[in-house]
């Protein structure tokens, strides 16, 4: 029994090793070589056509408003993020995605969407249901003991 439970370990830490080292290489290697992982992960959180408030994105990514407001700064200058103060309440500052900023989070998207076709195309269905079921709880657990 102790063996799965090490063999387990290990696989979820190389699959996480593994994602992250393909998503940045895949960063590097591409258009948007001036972005980091986590602003890649910024532009995805502001999401396609939405206009949001900065307090709603840091509660999506669970950061201090002084880390997303560096983050965006950064997007801003780099010319993937605008800010636009509400017109009802100028305190209010609402992020959007420009041109490039939509373009990033598309190619994003679509590199998620390959990397998941080409893990599941090979298998059946029911190996489809039996992954998503267990991620599922894996997602569940980690999400309660986070919470604790």
């Amino acid at each position: 029994m102790v063996d799965k439970f090490v063999e387990i370990n290990y696989l979820l830490g190389e699959i996480y090793n593994d994602i992250m080292k393909i998503e940045e290489y895949s960063l590097k290697k591409g258009e948007f070589s001036d972005l980091s992982i986590t602003e890649i992960h910024t532009i995805e959180a502001v999401g396609m056509y939405n206009f949001r408030t900065m307090s709603e994105i840091s509660s999506d990514l669970e950061i201090t408003m002084g880390t997303l407001t560096t983050a965006v700064d950064k997007l801003v200058r780099k010319g993937y993020m605008e800010r636009n103060r509400s017109d009802i309440d100028r305190r209010i500052v609402k992020i959007s995605l420009t041109r490039r900023g939509k373009l990033a989070y598309r190619i994003h998207e679509k590199f998620h969407r390959d990397m998941v076709k080409g893990i599941v195309d090979d298998f059946t269905v029911e190996e489809e249901k039996v992954l998503t079921n267990a991620l599922k709880k894996l997602n569940v657990y980690l999400k309660d003991i986070y919470k604790e």
